[in-house]
């Protein structure tokens, strides 16, 4: 769901930590940006600061918590004039140009976070029609214009989609929908009915847990935030449609986490560690393809172990596991003794009490209309078609 997204040159390198998107290589590290007062979290920023930013906007409103209107403010900032999102302006009253490094994947969040707080019309639809402006011709998306398309951010806009009422199977390029292009990342059952991030270079495909899960909520046409389906026992069968894909993705889940509840990644020669976000992803997956029960094992596993890594890993990773416990009918309050929604409102400004006007002014639709109005983690950077993540996670110590 994670998640996690990237432009040509960046090694698919998958670290552990909070759902953020993959991002770009820089040349060489630079100083840490400055925080804003409205940003949550305390890591920097510059390469998933809209991305956490729309994931813990869009978990306190689903528990129930209206945001600090500068928290709100800064996000809307974040826009560039043509409606998409960068992952972190530190000048956003300067406007962006051409080195400006926007994504699909951080437009994506920010819009479904936008969307769910209500009042941000024109901020929302400039950044769908830029979605829509760089649709490729298979009908998905890459995590950057004109990029290769991948499962995680196909899924992410789709979530876009669905959250200002777009019909995704409406929005087409050349005949091509959103379905058909996850459909091309889908395996058969005798590889194990997952999907794939994108196909590697000699175009052969490789199953991924993390693009999985958001393949299994892109072709059932739902978002980040998400409640449990009908239930439904995991099998695998060879089917070209979106209901079997989906039915196909959670079933290759369910295995995957059957053993010890939980996904596992690695560094490169490293020993496989727990993957929390990956698992959190699954678990809404899971919930949304087959109902609460089929996500029961997970779920277990991450309010026994999740609130201790959502502490080290920022509020990404509160995010994920709120919108988890949400998707399978938990108590985000009370997950394994935790308070996940208190843990988050730590993180950034604190929100507005019942009935508390904004700490800003509330902005205009003129406002909104300003050309600066915004995976499944850092949990891996891609490279121009190679990588693995929910929307993407780019995870370890980003989020924080």
């Amino acid at each position: 769901m994670n998640v996690r997204r990237s432009a040509a040159a960046v090694a698919a390198v998958a670290v552990l930590g909070a759902a953020a998107p993959a991002v770009a290589a820089s040349p060489a590290p630079s100083p840490s940006p400055a925080l804003p007062s409205g940003l949550y979290g305390t890591a920097d920023p510059t390469y998933d600061g809209v991305w956490r930013q729309s994931l813990a906007l869009l978990a306190q409103h689903t528990a129930g918590v209206k945001p600090a209107g500068k928290a709100v403010d800064w996000l809307t900032g974040q826009q560039c004039a043509n409606g998409a999102f960068a992952p972190f302006r530190a000048e956003p009253a300067k406007p962006c140009d051409a080195k400006t490094m926007v994504d699909t994947n951080q437009t994506a969040a920010a819009v479904q976070a936008l969307a769910a707080l209500g009042g941000h019309d024109a901020v929302t639809g400039k950044a769908i029609a830029w979605l829509k402006s760089v649709q490729n011709k298979d009908g998905g998306w890459g995590y950057t214009a004109g990029g290769a398309s991948d499962a995680n951010s196909t899924s992410v806009v789709v979530g876009a989609l669905a959250a200002v009422g777009e019909k995704p199977e409406s929005v087409t390029k050349d005949g091509k929908s959103p379905s058909d292009a996850l459909l091309q990342l889908a395996l058969p059952c005798a590889e194990g009915g997952a999907f794939a991030f994108q196909p590697d270079k000699a175009g052969k495909l490789a199953a991924n847990a993390d693009a999985t899960a958001a393949g299994v909520l892109g072709v059932l046409g739902k978002g980040l935030v998400t409640t449990a389906g009908p239930r439904a026992e995991a099998v695998c069968k060879d089917a070209r449609t979106p209901a079997q894909a989906a039915a196909n993705g959670a079933a290759y889940l369910a295995q995957a986490v059957a053993k010890d509840g939980h996904l596992t990644s690695a560094m490169p020669g490293a020993t496989a560690q727990p993957d929390y976000g990956n698992t959190a992803d699954a678990v809404v997956a899971l919930a949304a393809q087959g109902g609460a029960a089929s996500a029961a094992k997970p779920l277990a596993w991450l309010e026994k172990n999740g609130a201790a890594w959502a502490r080290q890993s920022g509020p990404a990773a509160y995010a994920q596991l709120i919108l988890a416990a949400h998707a399978a009918g938990a108590d985000p309050r009370h997950f394994g003794g935790q308070d996940l929604v208190a843990g988050l409102n730590a993180t950034g400004p604190a929100p507005q009490a019942a009935g508390q006007k904004a700490d800003t002014a509330e902005k205009s639709e003129k406002d909104d209309d300003s050309p600066f109005g915004v995976w499944w983690f850092v949990g891996v950077c891609l490279v121009a078609g190679i990588g693995a993540g929910f929307l993407i996670s780019g995870r370890k110590g980003r989020g924080k």
